[in-house]
């Protein structure tokens, strides 16, 4: 590679333009749904779908991919020890656990949001652990095929170590 080349900053990845043909309810259907979300275009709405399907399609085909993303959860903070066992929980998975963020809601409820990284099946069982608790009224995992590179270089020295 040339200097001139590894000088430049990165580039948005480019966009390929194609045509698709809808039933008219599934068109209808997507324009409310880009309306109802605030997206400036169908494109964008179609772009989220296709990546959000292939990212499906990734963890199946590879079996137990690293991925990055985010438990949300919803529970009643005065629980009895309820708050206690999602500490427990987060620090027994302190290797994918990567940050959490709470917010206090109305009528002692708390929102919070793990930040977290690591092999596909553990984050499932980590959010189904969350699930399980008594008090917990929602948890959601959501998933991206991009990782957090220091934090995955980080987990893979401390392995070796």
């Amino acid at each position: 590679m040339n200097q001139r080349a590894a000088k430049k900053p990165a580039r948005k990845q480019a966009i390929q333009r194609i045509s698709i043909s809808l039933p008219r309810d599934v068109y209808c259907a997507l324009d409310e749904m880009v309306e109802e979300r605030g997206l400036d275009n169908r494109s964008k709405a179609i772009a989220e779908m296709i990546s959000h399907f292939a990212l499906q399609r990734r963890e199946a085909a590879e079996g137990d991919p690293v991925m990055a993303g985010m438990i949300a959860l919803v529970y009643e903070e005065a629980r009895g020890t309820l708050v206690q066992r999602l500490f427990e929980l987060e620090r027994q998975h302190v290797a994918e656990v990567i940050s959490s963020m709470h917010v206090q809601l109305e009528n002692q409820r708390r929102m919070e949001v793990l930040v977290v990284q690591g092999p596909v099946h553990v984050l499932k069982e980590i959010t189904d652990k969350i699930m399980a608790c008594k008090g917990v009224l929602s948890c959601k995992l959501t998933l991206t095929d991009s990782i957090i590179p220091q934090v995955h270089q980080k987990t893979a020295r401390l392995n070796h170590l």
